[in-house]
Parts: structure tokens; C-alpha cells; sequence
């Protein structure tokens, strides 16, 4: 079932509910008014007839004049139950009545006040009010229908009513509306989502928009921009492989058939197959980078932080490319007077140091030394080689961008990748050469 149906169901129901409980109550409301309405009228009616004279009484002379006509001229109608008297001697002998349903009156006094009868002849009963005369001479009787104050107190809720039953299909209408215009946003949004694209980053319209939806629909919005962005990536991530392996299959391809060829030349083979593992080893490296830089665009923070002793790290990453760094004729130095305690993810900092001295050995020059230096807010690698052109070190860090003029072989995804990771640790990294000479990678935070 639907929003718009529940919200309809709902209102309507609970329309009717409020309606019918505010009915009844109007009705009892009415009816105890009506009650002591004529309770009163009763009691001073008895209190009037009370003062007559009983002396002066004649149930034969005395009659009570016909005004029903003069009523009706006047456009009312007399009800011969809304009132009716008798007055009664002390021993039950009527002095007397109205003419009408007074003289059907029974005499069964038997104290003062109001009890409940019926009159001789007929069976609806009536509400009746004795009351004895000061000198106890006479009794008062008088009487009205239970049904005639049953019906006034109907005819009078129905005349409240009867508006509200005229208005109540129309109030309905407007609110079932009012229902439709107010969803109508809603509509409009289902609308944009079935004809959108896959692909479509748009965001969603949201003019006229109530404040409860809102905030669901700048959350699409903001989805739909980090589904882009994963896209995005997704997309860049392909077309970087697809590009940058081109020529490293390519190679591999010509090696195998050098191979191929040189069946009859040993050395020729030799050095073929030296260049085929070479080839592949870049090429792992390759797959390796692009595949570690497309994870690292995929972090948004970084899981399994710990506190890292950073003077340790860089030892044991000095350890590690000892050997690289001596068959490349460099020495690798470390100055850590003091440890230094960070938060961050291990794995990651030891890529990063891991990739910032691959660099360092693959580019600088043979004989040159290489320093690692830790300060309580600073990581450096400096070389004392010949530096980078000073337009170059402003590309330092993009995706595949390497500096004219280089013989040694590379992807250009290194620095990326220490860029990425030092982004993810809060750290900063700054590329210079520097001024004795060299060049120097700056990691900061």
C-alpha cells in the first residue's frame, strides 16, 4: 500500500472518529442542558401555580384559554406534552388542570419533588414535580414528556450537525488534495530516479521540497556524487592500466620472438631471456604500483591504526634495500637522535618509506648517499645526486608523469603512492632540491 493511500485511509478514519466521539459527546452535552433547562421551567411553573388562591378555584367555571392557534399564526407549533398541571386538594381531589393531558394527571403524592409516572390511558412516561401549597391546602402537580425532551435535545444536536455533515465530504476532498499536492514532490523525485542514467552524477532536483524530505534527498545526492567519484576512479584505473601496459606487453612480445629466433645463437638467446625476465619484473612492478595506487583511492580512513615507533620502521626499511642500494654502488645513512611515535597503519607507512628509498636508489646517481632523517615532526630523504629540474618538481607526485631525460625504468606511480598514503596519515609532502645539492622528498605533520 502507499503512502499517499495510508495518509488518505488515516485522515479519513481518523476524520470520522474525531467527528462521531465529538457527535455523542454534543449529544450529552445537550441533553443534561435541556434536562436542567426544564427542571427549571417545571419548578417555577409549580412555584406560580402555588400562589393561586385555592378559594378561588372552580373546576367547573375556571378554564384555561385554547392557544394553539395563536401560536401557529405566529409560526410555532404547541406540543401538548411539553407542559401539563394539575392542582389537587390534600385529599386527591383534582381543583384543577390545563384542559389537556393535566386532567389524565394520577394523584399518587407522596412527597415533594420529581418522580417519574405515566398519566391514566397512557404508557410513555413522564417526568413529574409535586409540590404542596405553604398552608398545605393543595397539591401541585406538574409533568412533562420524557420523549419531548428526548426529541428537543435531537432536534438541536441535528441542527448543530446537519453543517458539519454538509461540510464534512467537502473538508474530506480538500484534505485528500492537500494529500496529493503535498506528495506530489515525491512523485516527481520517483520520476527523476526511473529515467536517470546509470551513469547520470546530476543531482536530483529538489525544488518546493518539504524540510522532512529534504535531507533524504541531499543524502541521493551526495551517494550519486561518491558513486561518480568511484566511477570516476574505476574508470581512470582501467585506462591507466590499459595505457601503461601497453608498452611493457609489447616488449615482452618482441623478447619472446627474439627468443624464437635465436635458437642457433646462444648469446643472442641469453641476453633475449635476460631481457624477458627484466621485462616481466617491471611489468609485476607495474601491477603491483597501479594495483596498491587504486586501493589507496578506495581508503576514505585508515582501518587497523596503531601506535608506530617510526625510528624502528625506518631501520628496518633501511635493512631491507641495504642490498639493492649497494649492488647500485649508494650507501644508505640514518639519522634518528630520538624516537618518534605516531598513530597510523604499518603496512602503509612501510609501503611509503619502502617506495620513497625504491626512488631514491632507482633515480640518484651511482655513489651518491642517501639520508633518511627523522625529526619529532618531520620525515626526510635526501640524496647529495643532481637534483630535478625546477619545472618538474611541480609534477612530482602526479599519476605517470617522469621527468624528461630518464634512463631508468619506472612507471611514474611511486611518489603518487607516497603522496596517497602521506594524504591518509595527515602528513604533507613537499618535493625540492636541495641547496648543497641533491634532491629531497619533505613528509610533515
Amino acid at each position: 500500500m502507499s503512502l499517499r493511500t495510508r495518509l488518505m485511509a488515516g485522515f479519513i478514519l481518523l476524520t470520522l472518529l474525531g467527528w462521531g466521539a465529538a457527535s455523542l459527546l454534543a449529544w450529552q452535552q445537550t441533553r443534561h442542558t435541556i434536562n436542567e433547562l426544564f427542571d427549571t421551567q417545571q419548578m417555577l411553573f409549580a412555584k406560580r401555580l402555588i400562589a393561586l388562591n385555592p378559594d378561588s378555584l372552580d373546576p367547573q367555571t375556571t378554564r384555561l384559554p385554547k392557544t394553539k392557534t395563536l401560536l401557529h399564526d405566529h409560526r410555532g407549533a404547541q406540543e401538548d406534552d411539553a407542559l401539563a398541571f394539575a392542582i389537587f386538594s390534600r385529599d386527591g381531589r383534582m381543583v384543577l388542570n390545563d384542559g389537556e393531558n393535566g386532567k389524565d394527571i394520577i394523584f399518587n403524592y407522596s412527597r415533594d419533588g420529581f418522580t417519574d409516572g405515566k398519566l391514566r390511558g397512557d404508557d410513555d412516561r413522564w417526568r413529574l414535580l409535586w409540590l404542596t401549597s405553604p398552608d398545605k391546602r393543595t397539591v401541585v402537580a406538574v409533568g412533562q414528556e420524557w420523549e419531548y425532551r428526548q426529541d428537543m435535545s435531537r432536534d438541536l444536536v441535528q441542527s448543530n450537525i446537519t453543517p458539519w455533515l454538509v461540510v464534512l465530504p467537502v473538508l474530506i476532498a480538500l484534505l485528500l488534495w492537500l494529500i496529493t499536492r503535498e506528495l506530489a514532490p515525491l512523485k516527481r523525485i520517483t520520476a527523476q530516479l526511473v529515467q536517470r542514467a546509470p551513469d547520470d552524477s546530476t543531482p536530483l532536483a529538489t525544488p518546493e521540497l518539504p524540510a522532512e524530505v529534504r535531507p533524504m534527498v541531499n543524502a541521493l545526492n551526495q551517494l550519486f556524487a561518491r558513486i561518480n567519484a568511484l566511477l570516476t576512479r574505476e574508470r581512470r584505473f582501467t585506462a591507466d592500466a590499459a595505457h601503461e601496459l601497453r608498452s611493457p606487453l609489447a616488449a615482452l612480445k618482441v623478447q619472446t620472438e627474439v627468443v624464437q629466433l635465436a635458437h642457433d645463437d646462444p648469446a643472442m638467446r641469453e641476453h633475449a631471456l635476460h631481457n624477458l625476465t627484466s621485462g616481466i619484473d617491471r611489468a609485476t612492478r607495474l601491477v603491483d604500483q597501479l594495483l596498491t595506487l587504486s586501493r589507496l583511492d578506495d581508503e576514505s580512513g585508515l582501518p587497523e591504526c596503531e601506535a608506530i615507533d617510526l625510528r624502528l620502521l625506518l631501520q628496518q626499511a633501511v635493512m631491507d634495500h641495504d642490498a639493492k642500494a649497494y649492488q647500485a654502488g649508494m650507501a644508505l645513512a640514518v639519522e634518528a637522535p630520538v624516537a618518534v611515535t605516531m598513530s597510523g597503519q604499518p603496512l602503509l607507512l612501510a609501503l611509503l618509506l619502502r617506495n620513497l628509498i625504491d626512488n631514491a636508489i632507482r633515480y640518484a646517481h651511482p655513489a651518491d648517499r642517501i639520508t633518511l632523517t627523522l625529526g619529532s615532526r618531520h620525515l626526510q630523504v635526501a640524496d647529495n645526486g643532481p637534483g630535478v629540474d625546477a619545472e618538474a618538481l611541480t609534477r612530482l607526485g602526479e599519476r605517470f608523469y617522469r621527468p624528461p631525460g630518464q634512463v631508468k625504468s619506472g612507471s611514474g606511480l611511486g611518489l603518487s603512492i607516497v603522496h596517497h598514503i602521506a594524504q591518509l596519515h595527515g602528513m604533507r609532502m613537499q618535493c625540492a632540491n636541495a641547496a648543497s645539492g641533491g634532491f629531497v622528498v619533505t613528509l610533515s605533520w
